[in-house]
């Protein structure tokens, strides 16, 4: 990790087109502004631990919903009333 000390109004270049900005700083901690190009995804890292956990459950619940399907008795395919499975244009006994 590298850290660097910067007053506001200094900034800090990452990858040539990523600038950090110390925009003002206090007690109550620091504000910076990045300006970056619109494909590069900035979040804040609370955000960033958020998203990564609630697809790790994603994942867990649908290897969890496939293994359940696996395990369930597949239901047998209804067998078609006699009168139903005659051909088309044939009679039965009794008609």
């Amino acid at each position: 990790m590298l850290i660097l000390g910067r007053r506001p109004g200094e900034s800090i270049v990452v990858d040539g087109d990523i600038r950090i900005v110390v925009v003002s700083s206090d007690r109550r901690g620091v504000r910076i502004g990045i300006e970056a190009p619109e494909h590069v995804g900035i979040v804040r890292g609370e955000i960033a631990t958020q998203i990564a956990e609630e697809n790790r459950r994603a994942q867990q619940t649908a290897v969890a919903s496939e293994w359940l399907a696996a395990l369930a008795p597949r239901a047998a395919t209804p067998a078609l009333p006699a009168a139903a499975s005659a051909a088309p244009g044939t009679t039965t006994a009794g008609d």
